[in-house]
């Protein structure tokens, strides 16, 4: 069994930061890649950035240059720090574990970048 749990979000003006953390707790061996997701409103879950156990980072082209992803492997933990926050960063923010054979999703949390 796998468990993530994500925290760190909440309600910021546009301009601000903020960083969320996801640990995860379990059967977290061999795990492949860690990352983060977003969802607004009546919009479907997209990337925002992933991070693989050697340390390859990937971002969504609307978050370059303001979002950092960052791991520790020894923690199973992700972290990613949002600067430079925008009103259409708004949404729940969901961690990702993958491994090759499959992926957990966390519980999710929400950002709320105020205009």
């Amino acid at each position: 069994q796998v468990q993530l749990v994500e925290s760190g979000g909440g309600l910021v003006q546009a301009g601000g930061s903020l960083r969320l953390s996801c640990a995860g707790s379990g059967h977290m061996f061999g795990v492949e890649a860690m990352g983060w997701y977003r969802q607004a409103p009546e919009k479907q879950r997209e990337l925002v950035a992933t991070i693989t156990r050697g340390g390859s980072t990937n971002y969504a082209d609307s978050v370059k240059g303001r979002f950092t992803i960052s791991g520790d492997t020894a923690k199973n933990t992700v972290y990613l720090q949002m600067n430079s926050l925008k009103p259409e960063d708004t949404g729940v923010y969901y961690c990702l574990a993958s491994w090759t054979w499959g992926d957990y999703w966390g519980q999710g949390t929400q950002v709320t970048v105020s205009s």
